[in-house]
C-alpha cells in the first residue's frame, strides 16, 4: 500500500467519524431541545401519577388561641386493583387487609376484582382511611414481606379535639367514613365551606416501569391550600369553670337536662356554654345520638318567672307606673279571665320592687294589664322572641309567638310570667343583655375571627349595633329592683357573692304535659349578673326536672354563685362592696 492510498484511508476514516460524531450532536440536540418536551411527558405519564387531594382542615380556638379543634397525622391506604394481579393475588391481598385492619374480608375483595367500569381502568380504591402513623409504617414492612402489589399509601389528617368532652355540643364534630369526612353539628357543620381545605394536585408516587408504586417515590403538592381557622368568641378557661359545676348539677339533681351560659353584655359575646348530658368526640363508640344536639339553641322552654324583669322594665319606661306604685296581690289568689292565678305564698299589697324581688305572678300580670296587648306583643318582639338570634347553628328554634290579635284573654296576663310563651335559652340572655347594658339590647356572637391560611391574615367579626329596648334611666331602676333578689327577703338569696352586688332573677316554670301544666315536672332557672352596677357577664343556669327540688332559687341559684365567684376571680374583677370579717379571712 502506497504512501498516498494509506493518506486517503486515513482521511476517509476521520471523515465518517467527524460525520457521525456530527450526526450525535445533531440528534442529542433534537432529543434534548425539539423533543423534550414530549418525552418527558412520556415519561411523567409513564412513571408518575396526579391524583386530587385536600390539605388539612382549618382549625378552632378559642378567643386567646387555645386550640379547641385541631388535626392529627394519619395514614390513608389505596390499592389499584388493575396492579394487585391475578385472582389469586385479589383473595391473599384481601386476606391479608382484612386481618390486619379488621375489615370484611368480602368487602375488600369486591373491590380489588372489579379491574373496570365502563370499559375504563379503575386505578384507585379505598383500603381504609385514617390509620395511624404506627399501623401504616408496620403495613408497610409486611406488604414488602409478603410482596404485595399495587397498595399505596398517602399522608392525611384527622379530627382530634384535645378537651374531650369541653364544649363538644358547641364545637360538633366530624363524621369520617371510607369515603368522606362528614360535619355532622355545631361550629363543625356551620363553618364547614370555611374549614374545608380546597382540592390540589398532588403528584402522588413515583413507579416502575411496570407500573408499580413505589413506596417511598416523592410526593408534592401544587398549590396546596388548607382550610381556614376559626376563633371563637369562647374563652376556654371559663368554659372549664362552667362545665365542672354542670357535672355537680347533674349528680346532685339528677335533671335531663343541664345547661348554663355566660355572655358579655357590652358585645354580645358568648365566653362559655355548655349543657349536660354532652358526648366526647374522640370516643365515637360511647356517643349517645340524643346527647348531639346543642338544645341551647335547638329547643324552646316556656321561661317562667326569669320574663317578669323585662316586662316590667317596660312598663316602668312607657310611664304607666313607678318603683313605688303599689299593686293588690289578692292574698296570692287572683280569678282573672275565668282562671285563677296563684303566688307562691299570700301576698297583700306590693310596690314594684317587692313585686320582683317576691316573684309575684298576679302582680306581674296587673303590671302588663297596663301596658296592654299590643305593647306587650310589640315589646316581645323588640327583644328578639320568635325570631332566630342570628346565631349559626342549624337548626335554630325560634319558639313560639302568636300575633296578638291571636291571644285569648288569658295570654296577657300568662306570657309576662314566662307562661304559655315559648322562647330560646339564647333569646333570653339577648334579651336580659338590654337589662345589664343600659337598655340596649345586643345580638348574640360566638364567632370572634377567621384567619386566612393563604396568607394568615385575620379577618373580624364586627360586633353588631345594639337595639335600645328602653331608656338608660328605666336600666338603672330594674337592676336596684333586682338586686333585691338576691338580698334578704329576695328569691335567690343562694347567688349572693360576697364583696359583690348580683342583680338576677329565678324561674320556675312548671312544664305543659299532656295537655294540663304538671305539678311535678320543672324547669328551674337563674339567670343574672355582676357586678350588678357594671356587669362583666349574664349568667344563665337552667336545670329541666330536677329531682328533689324544683325552685330556681334552690337549684339553680347556688350553681350561678359558684360559676359567677369563680369567674371573676379568674378575671381579676375586684369586689366592689366590703367584705364582713370571716369573709375577708378566708379570701
Amino acid at each position: 500500500m502506497g504512501r498516498k492510498s494509506f493518506l486517503i484511508k486515513i482521511l476517509t476514516i476521520t471523515i465518517i467519524i467527524i460525520s457521525l460524531f456530527v450526526y450525535l450532536i445533531a440528534h442529542l440536540y433534537y432529543l434534548q431541545i425539539d423533543q423534550h418536551k414530549e418525552l418527558y411527558e412520556k415519561a411523567k405519564k409513564k412513571y408518575t401519577a396526579v391524583k386530587k387531594m385536600k390539605g388539612s382542615r382549618g382549625e378552632i380556638y378559642d378567643r386567646e388561641g387555645n386550640l379547641l379543634v385541631g388535626n392529627i397525622p394519619c395514614v390513608d391506604v389505596r390499592a389499584d386493583p388493575n396492579l394487585i394481579g391475578d385472582k389469586y393475588e385479589s383473595k391473599k391481598t384481601a386476606r391479608f387487609f382484612a386481618s390486619k385492619l379488621k375489615i370484611p374480608y368480602g368487602k375488600l375483595l369486591e373491590r380489588f376484582n372489579r379491574k373496570k367500569i365502563d370499559e375504563k381502568e379503575i386505578h384507585e380504591v379505598i383500603i381504609k382511611n385514617q390509620i395511624s402513623l404506627d399501623e401504616a409504617n408496620y403495613l408497610k414492612e409486611e406488604i414488602k414481606k409478603k410482596k404485595i402489589k399495587g397498595i399505596f399509601f398517602f399522608d392525611s389528617t384527622k379530627r382530634y379535639y384535645p378537651k374531650d368532652e369541653l364544649l363538644s355540643n358547641v364545637l360538633g364534630f366530624i363524621n369520617s367514613d371510607d369515603v368522606d369526612s362528614i360535619p355532622i353539628s355545631g361550629i363543625e357543620s356551620a363553618y364547614n365551606s370555611i374549614l374545608s381545605p380546597a382540592q390540589s394536585n398532588l403528584t402522588v408516587y413515583e413507579r416502575t416501569r411496570d407500573g408499580i408504586p413505589l413506596s417511598y417515590g416523592n410526593n408534592r403538592f401544587e398549590d396546596k391550600k388548607e382550610g381556614d381557622n376559626i376563633y371563637l368568641t369562647i374563652h376556654e378557661p371559663l368554659q372549664s369553670i362552667l362545665e365542672e359545676e354542670l357535672d355537680k348539677l347533674m349528680e346532685k339533681w339528677k335533671p335531663k337536662t343541664v345547661y348554663a351560659v355566660m355572655v358579655e353584655p357590652s358585645t354580645g359575646s358568648i365566653i362559655a356554654m355548655g349543657q349536660r348530658p354532652s358526648f366526647n368526640p374522640n370516643n365515637r363508640a360511647s356517643m349517645d345520638t340524643d346527647n348531639w344536639q346543642n338544645k341551647i339553641v335547638t329547643q324552646g322552654f316556656e321561661p317562667g318567672s326569669i320574663m317578669k324583669p323585662l316586662v316590667i322594665a317596660k312598663a316602668l319606661d312607657s310611664g304607666v307606673m313607678k318603683q313605688s306604685t303599689i299593686f293588690d296581690c289578692e292574698k296570692g289568689r287572683w280569678f282573672y279571665a275565668g282562671k285563677i292565678l296563684r303566688d307562691s305564698h299570700p301576698y297583700e299589697k306590693l310596690t314594684v320592687a317587692e313585686i320582683i324581688q317576691k316573684s309575684s305572678n298576679i302582680g306581674t300580670a296587673k303590671i302588663a294589664l297596663e301596658l296592654g296587648k299590643k305593647e306587650l306583643y310589640d315589646l316581645f318582639v323588640d327583644y328578639g322572641f320568635g325570631q332566630e338570634t342570628g346565631l349559626p347553628f342549624d337548626p335554630e328554634a325560634t319558639g313560639i309567638l302568636r300575633k296578638y290579635e291571636k291571644w285569648d284573654s288569658l295570654s296577657v296576663t300568662r306570657f309576662p310570667i314566662g307562661q304559655g310563651i315559648l322562647t330560646t335559652p339564647v333569646q333570653i340572655l339577648s334579651a336580659y343583655t338590654a337589662l345589664a347594658n343600659g337598655g340596649v339590647r345586643m345580638k348574640l356572637r360566638i364567632v370572634d375571627k377567621i384567619e386566612s391560611s393563604d396568607n394568615g391574615k385575620l379577618y373580624n367579626f364586627p360586633i353588631k349595633k345594639g337595639e335600645r329596648i328602653f331608656s338608660e334611666e328605666t336600666a338603672t331602676e330594674i337592676v336596684e329592683m333586682m338586686k333585691l333578689v338576691t338580698e334578704t327577703g329576695g328569691t335567690a338569696t343562694k347567688a349572693h357573692i360576697p364583696g359583690f352586688k348580683v342583680a338576677g332573677k329565678t324561674g320556675t316554670a312548671q312544664k305543659w304535659v299532656n295537655g294540663e301544666y304538671s305539678h311535678s315536672q320543672f324547669v328551674a332557672s337563674f339567670i343574672g349578673f355582676v357586678p350588678a352596677d357594671n356587669p362583666a357577664f349574664v349568667l344563665l343556669v337552667s336545670l329541666d326536672e330536677p329531682q328533689g327540688a324544683s325552685y330556681g332559687g334552690i337549684v339553680s341559684a347556688p350553681a350561678f354563685a359558684q360559676i359567677a365567684e369563680k369567674a371573676l376571680k379568674y378575671m381579676d374583677i375586684m369586689p366592689t362592696e366590703a367584705l364582713d370579717a370571716n369573709t375577708a379571712k378566708n379570701q
